[in-house]
């Protein structure tokens, strides 16, 4: 088993943590600013826990995976200077809790940058019209950000929450894709 997992800057973000294994993104932790950064956040002094895998497994790429890594790397740090770049073809583990979470994720990364759907929407996109509320737990439990956007997510009645980072960094997110409408 090949696990590289490894921390990467995003200037004018923080740090991010990402875990690849096997030739798969397994976990993605968004770059959130480090006590002392001038990205920090007067008003909140970020106490966000790296929820990865655990401790560092390597902070080398192994021989296998040092390609996907450092292009993974790279299009993270295009993806939060503002580039559009292509991020639903990096390979990620899709295979979750349950059919209905492996249905949301794969119709979340088909929704466009710039563009948002509610959790009623992405039930029905999942095949489950009715189960606004279990789309909503799978967005609030994903470990992929960004590689499946829950930030393109929103209530019916606007925004919605973006769980520990908060509403402005949901905002944030959305504003860097070009959606200005809940802004």
């Amino acid at each position: 088993m090949a696990v590289t997992q490894v921390a990467y800057e995003a200037e004018g973000w923080g740090v991010g943590e990402l875990v690849v294994e096997n030739g798969r993104v397994v976990w993605h932790e968004l770059p959130w600013p480090q006590p002392g950064d001038a990205a920090e956040t007067p008003s909140r002094t970020p106490t966000h826990p790296g929820h990865g895998a655990g401790a560092v497994v390597s902070a080398e790429p192994s021989r296998r995976s040092r390609g996907l890594v450092a292009e993974v790397v790279r299009l993270l740090q295009a993806y939060f200077a503002g580039e559009a770049v292509r991020l639903d073809d990096v390979p990620v583990d899709l295979e979750y809790s349950s059919p209905f979470h492996d249905r949301c994720a794969t119709a979340l990364r088909g929704v466009p940058r710039g563009e948002v759907v509610t959790y009623g929407e992405l039930a029905a996109l999942a095949g489950a019209p009715r189960a606004a509320r279990a789309a909503g737990t799978f967005c609030a439990h994903s470990h992929l950000a960004i590689f499946v956007p829950c930030h393109r997510v929103v209530a019916a009645d606007g925004l919605g929450s973006y769980g520990s980072y908060g509403v402005d960094y949901k905002r944030r997110l959305l504003a860097l894709e070009g959606y200005r409408d809940a802004l």
